[in-house]
Formats: C-alpha cells, structure tokens, sequence
C-alpha cells in the first residue's frame, strides 16, 4: 500500500509539473514581442494577412489561445507548425527524434562509460600520475566548448586524414553501413560526459572511503580490492544515478552545435528555430514530450534509490 501511495503521490507531482511547465512556456511566448507570423506577412496583403492570422488562430486574445493550446495538449494534438508549414508537431518529433536521440544515445553511452571508468581510476589511484591525468583532461574537456571539439574533429579526421565524412547522416536501415557518419559527432558530443562523470565519481568514491563503516570493513580483512567493489562502488553510484536523469533528457533533446556542424537532420536545429521565430506549436510540442521523458526518468530513479541503496525505503507518508 505504501508503494501505491508512492507512485500516486509521484504521478500527482508529475501531472502537476507538466501543467506548469506548458503554462510558463506558452505565457513566456505570448509576451515576447512579434510572433511566427511577422516577418512572412510583411509584404502580403490584409486580407491574406489576415487569414494567416486566422488559420493559425494567432488573432484570438491570448487566454483564448491558451485554453485551446491547452485543450489540444490534452487530447495528444500538439497542431500544425507555423514555420513549418504543412508539418504537424507529431511528425517533426517523429522524423527527427529518433536522428537526435541516436546521436544522444551512443554519446551518452559512451561518456558516463569512459567517465565513470576513469573517476574510479582517479580514485583509487589518489595523488598518483593517473589521478593528476584524469583531473587535467577533465578540466579540458568541460572547459572547451562542444561546437570547438566538433570543428576540430572535423577539420582533422575527416577533412586532413579522410577517415570519416565531413557532414551526414545514415539513412534508415542503414544502420552499420552508415555507422561512419556518426562517429566523429558522437565523439564531439560525449567528451562533456566524460569530464562530469569522471569528477563527480572521483569525489563520491573518496568520500565514501572516509566512511567509518569502510574502516570497519578493512579491518575485517577485507581485500582493498573487495572493499571498493562490494561497498565503495554501490554507495559511490548514488550521485551518479541522480545526474543520469539529466543526461537521459538532454540527449534525447538534440544538440544545435554538433547537428549544426555536421548537418544532421535531428530535433535540435529545429527546436531552436522554433523558438527564435516563436513557433509556439512546435516549441510547446517539443516541450512537454521532452519533459514528460524528463518526469519520467527521474520517477525511476526514485525507484531505483531503494535498490542501490538499501538504507532508503519507502516509508508511511514520507516517501
């Protein structure tokens, strides 16, 4: 019972959550000065203008528009894109987001892989070489920009060594044939992976080893080697299952830099258009599916707590 109440209570918040966040976004575009329509309505006629106006319902008074935005999220009917025009929010998000969530993906995988696998070697490996490595390369990589990593990569192995193509993408069921397009953008876009996950694992660990109850399983006569890996990993994971929400949402959205560069066709490059030119359908659209993915993870980790932690459980009334 204390776990249906649990996930009632979760699902509540989550209801709630979306609501605001729908709410702020349309508010926040409806204030901006100007609208989608502006610029193509310059040189047209009146009448036309006005049917554009009209077609797109952008003549209504703003609470109008709201409860009809609103009405139509409700329903999963996120409307037709302004700037787009003949293209329905649905089949944007579904063109495009499997391109953009790829390309997260396997930036993802491999970033919190390599970051985690060197933040554990930092640790252990505590004021050695390694460590001082690690720290270096971290500082590096989240301090230099994602789109510099890109041109770089670019400029290098697939402009002066050939190795890969310049810009593209795998066309579908092109999967391994196509897999080349993909490596130098996947590499662009892990490397701030790699730095965060890295650090926030080296930190975990060692606080975790100053633990009373590690010094208590060391002298039990545990090996070095058994005490980081059956209590110094498990408690260390903590941090790290609470920034993965993040990393799951944000590589499912797209990056404008790495699609930008490389020329691929995903989620990214349009959502930014969409909010430069105030394309409310495709702005709101993206934005509740993106934070309805984002509610979602973070209600499994919530979950997954009570297993990677067994001094977490739900309890009566304060889960």
């Amino acid at each position: 019972m204390n776990l249906l109440k649990y996930i009632l209570k979760k699902i509540a918040i989550a209801l709630a959550t979306l609501f605001v966040i729908a709410s702020a976004t349309f508010f926040l575009l409806a204030l901006t000065p100007g609208d989608a329509l502006s610029a193509r309505v310059e040189k047209l006629s009146d009448e036309v203008t006005q049917r554009l106006y009209a077609k797109y319902g952008l003549d209504r008074p703003v609470m109008e528009r709201y409860f009809i935005t609103m009405k139509g999220l409700l329903h999963g009917d996120f409307g037709e894109s302004i700037i787009y025009e003949g293209e329905t929010v649905q089949q944007i998000i579904s063109e495009k987001g499997p391109v953009s969530a790829r390309l997260g993906i396997q930036q993802m995988l491999l970033g919190v892989t390599l970051g985690i696998l060197l933040g554990i070697l930092a640790a252990v490996k505590k004021g050695s070489f390694w460590d001082f490595l690690v720290i270096f390369f971290s500082v590096l990589l989240i301090s230099v920009p994602t789109l510099i990593f890109a041109l770089m990569l670019q400029a290098v192995f697939a402009g002066k060594l050939g190795w890969f193509p310049v810009i593209g993408w795998p066309s579908k069921g092109d999967f391994l044939g196509g897999f080349k397009y993909t490596v130098l953008p996947t590499l662009a876009g892990c490397f701030g992976y790699i730095a965060s996950y890295a650090r926030l694992l080296k930190v975990s660990m060692l606080d975790v080893m100053n633990q009373d109850y590690i010094l208590t399983a060391e002298s039990k006569g545990l090996s070095r080697r058994e005490v980081i890996v059956h209590h110094v990993l498990r408690n260390s994971f903590i941090p790290i299952i609470t920034r993965l929400p993040m990393s799951v949402a944000m590589c499912i959205t797209g990056s404008f830099f790495i699609e930008s560069v490389f020329s691929i066709p995903g989620l990214g490059l349009y959502y930014v258009n969409a909010v430069a030119a105030q394309d409310v359908t495709i702005v709101m659209g993206e934005t509740v599916i993106l934070s309805a993915i984002y509610i979602f993870v973070i209600f499994i980790t919530d979950i997954l707590y009570t297993v990677v932690d067994p001094r977490i459980r739900i309890s009566g009334g304060n889960a």
